[in-house]
């Protein structure tokens, strides 16, 4: 649609009276020049206060309990800081491959599709400072001031790879230079983060579907348990699938031995809200944009900081100066991206699972 007929309908429909909304959904360019050109096309014939920039990630419901969780209760305000927070891990994991997706998918990779945008807006959410209020703009406010707080990634924190496979795909150019699978880390330069790694990672074809935000806190010192062996404490918000909300804490093991086990405290939706059905992303968003609340829509500057994040390594990537390394279907993704995590400061834990509780 051009430019005048777009115009002609708007004008049509301003006459009518109500009001004119517009959605737009992902993909808002390649890279800050194109996303940039974009909404300088759609700003010439809506408002801002009319453009809805849909990330069905902000209408999860997880998500939106962020906030919440993270100023609705005294207990998280004095640790939701570098003093006790060892590091952060975002993540997206799939267990299936592009399957029909490849000609799409291949045109703007795993950094475009699922980091750039889904997991941003949840660092935003995890990092910002308490807004002044509820409303739309002091929300977006506080999430533009941590992305322009983010300094640029270094090429030694990033590892990128590509499922064995994933070429044989026909709409796959042969030598596709595309990444499925990205691990990288975030620095972000202000008082409350400085030094606090945020580790985001998303792949195509691994051995698990997940996504969750784990954030790890420090060491206990003076270990007089002896207990720092079997891991850190965690909060831990899974996304999906089995919504949960859990904290991994070291309890005293049942007996007679002053000896520990990492156990959980629990909040999982499926067994807590029996009965309650918790709405689809794109309903609640939907809805949103019927009543007119940007809360959970992307405004324009926050999309342009999280491009100036991105572009950068993009191109680098687009050129052939970084290549994927390629890994197994079904395996964690390359080895690189876990010692990378590691070289981070992130420990993981041996022999402990959370299983979700079951009805």
């Amino acid at each position: 649609m051009d430019g005048i007929s777009a115009s002609s309908i708007i004008w049509f429909l301003a006459d009518l009276g109500g009001w004119t909304r517009i959605v737009v959904e992902k993909p808002f360019g390649k890279d800050l020049e194109s996303s940039e050109q974009l909404s300088s096309e759609i700003g010439a014939l809506f408002e801002e206060p009319q453009i809805y920039r849909i990330d069905h990630y902000l209408g999860k419901e997880l998500v939106q309990n962020l906030l919440v969780l993270r100023f609705a209760n005294r207990f998280f305000l004095p640790l939701w800081n570098r003093d006790n927070i060892d590091n952060v891990q975002i993540v997206f994991r799939e267990d299936f491959g592009t399957e029909g997706r490849g000609g799409y998918f291949d045109e703007y990779g795993i950094i475009r599709d699922i980091i750039q945008n889904h997991l941003m807006q949840v660092l935003c959410l995890v990092a910002m400072e308490k807004p002044v209020s509820l409303k739309p703009e002091h929300i977006r406010d506080e999430k533009v001031k941590v992305l322009q707080s983010v300094v640029p990634i270094k090429d030694d924190e990033v590892v990128i790879g590509q499922y064995d496979g994933y070429r044989d795909d026909p709409t796959v150019p042969p030598l596709s230079n595309s990444p499925t699978f990205a691990t990288m880390i975030l620095r972000i330069h202000n008082e409350r983060w400085e030094g606090v790694p945020f580790i985001l990672k998303a792949g195509k074809a691994l051995n698990s579907r997940k996504a969750e935000i784990r954030v790890q806190f420090k060491e206990v010192p003076g270990d007089i348990f002896k207990c720092q062996k079997q891991g850190r404490n965690e909060f831990v918000i899974r996304l999906q699938p089995s919504e949960a909300i859990y904290m991994k804490l070291t309890v005293k093991k049942p007996g007679l031995d002053m000896s520990t086990v990492t156990s959980e405290l629990d909040l999982s939706y499926g067994q807590r809200y029996q009965g309650v059905k918790i709405p689809e992303a794109y309903e609640r968003l939907i809805l949103d944009t019927i009543r007119g609340d940007q809360q959970h829509f992307v405004r324009r500057d926050e999309l342009k900081a999280a491009w100036e994040i991105f572009t950068p390594l993009l191109h680098k990537i687009d050129r052939g100066e970084m290549k994927p390394i390629p890994y197994k279907p079904g395996s964690r993704g390359p080895e690189e991206a876990d010692e990378l995590a590691a070289k981070a400061g992130y420990v993981q834990t041996h022999g402990y699972i959370w299983i979700p509780p079951t009805l």
